[in-house]
This record gives structure tokens, sequence and C-alpha cells, in this order.
């Protein structure tokens, strides 16, 4: 009996090994790479680099460029993720009342998320450009704007345009995961509540909400790290500016990089966004801990 257990573990890490090799050669070589490379001068174009321990980082934490980036991408992901969990819960709240057409209204829904990033980003860059776009013109022809609005280059515009842009993009992928776990609450629940003369409200708040709050928890630690790490869209659409008003961590990282060609000063970069998205991950995750228990 005992020889069987021995084998079937064999057996067992024999299939996870090749799973753990795509792992290790596609995160864990790349993270201790960098982490090597920021303690290094290595440049792109240069062969021979030296040692040079903390002092990436140190050039990049005295940097007041890295310091805006930093605070453009805190805004950039509180406000995109604040919009995305509103518009995408509600949305599946909505969907999740409708009794005929729900697998249409989900299709529709889900239609921003099936496209590729770089579809989305040029299609709205046609959409919102200031000289022949389409709704620009439009705004002028209907009588609302008396110029042609430069959503993608007007100071004042630029960042608000792409929040909505991200979150237009985004809402779906929250929609659907709520959706599917709203379909998972037992109807009885809210027979039984509605026969005891439970309002709307408290129907939400007492039986919809702990059904779901550990996977609306999961979806904002998803998507924080995601919209955080964002690089595409922003870059895809306004490059990072006008002035670097749009240039997030992400963007600067490849600047640094591919810019100046400092590979040492980006890895720095990275290691630190690594660093900080790790915190937040903590902190939601202990409280999602908390919620688990809490349901026990």
């Amino acid at each position: 009996m005992k020889n069987k257990r021995k084998q079937f573990d064999y057996v067992r890490w024999i299939f996870v090994l090749p799973a753990l090799v795509i792992v290790g050669v596609l995160l864990i070589y790349p993270i201790f790479s960098s982490l090597y490379y920021s303690m290094t001068t290595k440049h792109l174009i240069k062969p021979a680099y030296d040692f040079i321990g903390l002092a990436n980082y140190q050039a990049v934490l005295t940097d007041p460029e890295f310091f805006q980036a930093f605070f453009t991408s805190i805004i950039w992901t509180v406000c995109s993720l604040t919009g995305q969990i509103l518009i995408g819960f509600t949305s599946a709240l909505a969907i999740n009342r409708v009794k005929h057409g729900k697998g249409v209204y989900r299709t529709l829904m889900i239609i921003p998320w099936a496209f590729p990033t770089i579809v989305i980003a040029l299609s709205w860059k046609w959409i919102l450009n200031g000289v022949s776009g389409f709704l620009p013109n439009l705004l002028v022809q209907l009588g609302i704007c008396g110029t042609l609005p430069q959503f993608l280059s007007d100071n004042s515009m630029v960042f608000i345009t792409l929040i909505f842009i991200n979150i237009w993009f985004g809402a779906p992928m929250i929609m659907v995961n709520v959706l599917s776990a709203l379909q998972t609450i037992p109807q009885d629940q809210y027979e039984a509540a509605q026969i005891d003369g439970a309002s709307h409200f408290q129907q939400f708040y007492h039986i919809t909400m702990p059904h779901i709050k550990v996977v609306v928890g999961l979806l904002i630690v998803l998507r924080t790290i995601w919209i955080f790490n964002n690089f595409d869209i922003i870059y895809l659409i306004t490059g990072g500016g006008p002035a670097d008003l749009t240039t997030t961590v992400p963007i600067y990282a490849y600047n640094m990089g591919w810019g100046t060609k400092m590979l040492g000063k980006s890895s720095a970069v990275t290691m630190l966004l690594l660093l900080f998205l790790l915190l937040i991950c903590v902190v939601y995750f202990t409280i999602l801990a908390k919620w688990e228990k809490e349901d026990k």
C-alpha cells in the first residue's frame, strides 16, 4: 500500500512538472533577472555593465517624474476601478432581473471585452480624433460645440477621456462575473425574505451581498493589478502625452528602458511596482480571508 502511494506521488509530480517549468521560465526567471539588473548599470546598447547595489532605486525614488507617474497611476486605477465596479455591478443586477432575452443582453454587454486591446484603442483614437474624428465633428454639427473638441490633446480632457474608455472596456468583465455569482444564489431565500416583509434593500444587504462579496473582492484584486499595470490602452491612444499628463508607471518604465536604453533603472522601476502591488494584494487578501471566516 505504501509503495502504491509513493508511486502515486511520483506520477503526480510528473504531471505537475511541465506546468512548474513553464511558470519558472515565464514568471520566476524574469522576476529574478529584473531584480539583478536593477542593481547594475545594464544598458541595452553597451554590453558591459557594473554592479552598483541600490543606486538605481535611489535615482528612481529621487526622480520627480517617477512620483508624477505614480500619482497618475493611482488616480487612473482608483477612478477606472470605481467606474468599472459601479457600472458592471449595476448592469449585472439589472440583467439578472430580466426574464426574457438575458443571453442577448449579456452578449451585447460583453462586446467591448471581446475585441483585442489594439482594436479598441485605435477605434477610439479614430472616433475622438480632433480633426476628422466622428464624435468631435458630430458635436459641432449638432451645435453642442462651437469648435472641434480635442479629447486626446486638451490637457483638461485627455485623462478623463482615457478613464472613460477604460471603464467602457473593463466594466463588461465585472458584469459577467457578478452575474454568474448572482445566479448561484438560492431563490428560496428571496421568497422567504419577501414573506417576512423584507424590503428590496434588506434583501440586497442580507442575501445578495453575503453571497457575492468574495467574488467582488477577488474582482477588485484582479482589476487593481490589471489597471495599475495597464500599458497598451494609454500608450496606443496618447503615448503618455500630452506633456506626460497620461504617463503612468508602466509607461515611465518603458520610456526609461526603451527611450534612454537604461535597462537597470527600468528594472528598478518594475521591481518597485511589483513591491507596491504585492502590498496591495496582502491588504486585499487579508480582507477576503476575514470575509470567508465570517461566512463559516
